[in-house]
């Protein structure tokens, strides 16, 4: 494996994570693909693009198809595993974004859909992608809002009661940029201009039915070690309310939650 810094992520993405991930990499496409024509649009016919958290590569590999060029990068091999079947005009790598060495001024866009959240040093990470983008190159991600007042952050919220502080607080892990204050900051450091953050939505598909989501949504990493963490009453308390919650989203078209996001964009 390439030099890591970032060790506690390497060490979940190629864990149960990462596993999780790439088998179940429809699932979790069917969450987050609502927002995957905020990026696209972004690609030109003759960009070199890079793929932040590229995970199992659907957004990778669309890029790819109206791109020049196209990389995707992650710490996760079971995720690149999946990212790589079928692959034929994108090339996947495995490293850290915080010390790979990118040919300096070889991408003219980096995209991530939420997978830069992560990063244990993110101006050391944000500023080695500005050294890997050509002059006047694009940066433009995807990453969580604040929980509170969201349709996820409710359903999570119901699991409090029974497994405390299930998903973190807010500004920590998954939320880590979810104050566009703080993403002005980081991405100014690393030397970003023209720094911006539009909120955005898109419809999530968490499930067939509520049995189905509630399933998926407990073997999801964070709710899955916490409820690992609690007593067995307390892990089934939850799963009750997790359904319980969850059904007031069920459609004929499945459970489906708006989603909410920063879309971050930046130049060189």
């Amino acid at each position: 494996m390439p030099e890591v810094v970032n060790t506690a992520q390497a060490a979940a993405w190629n864990g149960y994570e990462g596993r999780h991930w790439a088998e179940h990499a429809d699932r979790y496409d069917a969450v987050n693909s609502g927002f995957n024509h905020y990026l696209l649009d972004r690609v030109g016919e003759g960009d070199r693009v890079l793929d932040l958290g590229c995970g199992n590569g659907q957004l990778t590999r669309l890029a790819a198809g109206k791109a020049a060029h196209t990389v995707g990068i992650d710490l996760s091999e079971p995720m690149l595993a999946r990212a790589r079947e079928g692959a034929t005009d994108v090339r996947f790598i495995q490293g850290d974004v915080q010390v790979h060495p990118f040919e300096t001024g070889a991408f003219d866009l980096a995209l991530s859909r939420f997978g830069v959240m992560f990063y244990a040093d993110p101006v050391a990470a944000f500023a080695n992608v500005r050294r890997a983008l050509a002059p006047g190159g694009r940066l433009a991600f995807l990453c969580m809002t604040a929980l509170g007042g969201t349709d996820l952050g409710a359903v999570l919220g119901a699991l409090v009661p029974h497994l405390p502080f299930p998903t973190g607080a807010d500004g920590a892990g998954p939320t880590s940029l979810a104050d566009p204050e703080r993403v002005r900051a980081v991405l100014g450091a690393a030397g970003f201009a023209d720094i911006a953050c539009e909120h955005v939505e898109a419809d999530q598909v968490w499930g067939v039915d509520v049995a189905d989501a509630a399933a998926f949504m407990g073997a999801w990493g964070p709710v899955k070690h916490h409820m690992d963490q609690a007593t067995p009453d307390a892990a089934a308390r939850a799963r009750v309310a997790l359904a319980e919650a969850l059904s007031r989203h069920a459609t004929s078209e499945g459970v489906r939650m708006r989603g909410t996001a920063w879309l971050v964009t930046a130049t060189r």
